[in-house]
């Protein structure tokens, strides 16, 4: 019998090394026991890495379906999950409303990993003034602010892609299979932040036209290959979507509505229209190769 967590199956017999590593190493802490779980399943991401932030929280779930018992938690020296705290680092700026080509250069600033603080102003901003707050990004992922003569007038992340929705699987031509080997080539924006006091014309497509040149060397230069296609969801209640529309992206389908965890097919989360933006015109033969 297998188990599916995190887009992997566990047979009888993984679940047992992890079981049997658990008792080998009690000391270990669940970081390091995810590394050494990655390392012995050879669960690696595309660029050769270890997928320890996927294997962590499948060892959650497989703790809660009662298949192993995980070591005790270590306090940590912080709390990621934690909303960061405005301060006046995020306060409002000059305003700024001239049309985009009566603006300045637009600089696109990754956010660096090593970089603390302007990780932390990244996040302040998206907690302060993006409807959804800040939630941390696991696994693969890239955020960048915007800016114009030194004045940051946005904000974007992208990371992993939706694991199954269908208007975009029908749309590709996926089958299971396929979807499974090559989903990595599919980046998701997960957050596009303009600031509340820059209201500039025709910005935002601007903003995703360039994005869309930029990310794919990016991310090569980060994870060692080029994504084919991006996505993004936008809350149909709130949103028309126009931006996305200005910048040739392609809508394909709304979501249905509903979590992974919502067996009882009742319709709990805002409906969602999914766009697609193609970064190679042959990206239906690259995924579904």
């Amino acid at each position: 019998m297998t188990h599916r967590y995190c887009g992997r199956d566990f047979s009888a017999q993984d679940l047992h090394q992890i079981v049997d590593l658990i008792a080998q190493a009690p000391e270990l802490s669940r970081t390091a026991l995810s590394q050494r779980v990655c390392q012995q399943l050879r669960w690696l991401k595309p660029d050769g890495g270890l997928k320890e932030m996927s294997c962590r929280v499948a060892m959650l779930r497989m703790q809660e379906d009662g298949l192993i018992a995980l070591p005790r938690a270590r306090a940590a020296n912080f709390d990621t999950r934690r909303a960061p705290v405005a301060t006046a680092a995020t306060d409002p700026q000059c305003e700024i409303t001239q049309r985009v080509d009566r603006l300045g250069r637009l600089e696109f600033l990754p956010v660096r990993s090593d970089m603390k603080r302007d990780s932390r102003l990244w996040n302040e901003y998206i907690q302060r003034y993006h409807y959804l707050g800040y939630t941390p990004l696991s696994g693969a992922q890239l955020r960048y602010f915007v800016a114009i003569d030194g004045q940051c007038v946005a904000l974007l992340s992208f990371g992993a892609a939706a694991w199954k929705t269908a208007p975009r699987d029908q749309f590709i031509g996926w089958s299971d299979t396929k979807r499974r080997q090559h989903l990595h080539r599919i980046v998701n924006n997960a957050r596009f932040l303009i600031l509340p006091w820059v209201r500039s014309q025709g910005l935002a497509s601007k903003i995703l036209g360039r994005m869309a040149r930029q990310l794919p060397g990016d991310w090569q230069s980060r994870y060692g290959y080029r994504p084919v296609l991006l996505e993004t969801f936008v809350q149909s209640d709130r949103f028309r979507g126009t931006c996305y529309q200005a910048a040739n992206w392609i809508p394909v389908g709304q979501t249905r509505g509903r979590g992974k965890l919502d067996v009882n097919h009742e319709h709990t989360l805002p409906v969602k229209d999914i766009w697609l933006y193609p970064l190679e015109k042959s990206f239906r033969q690259q995924l579904t190769a």
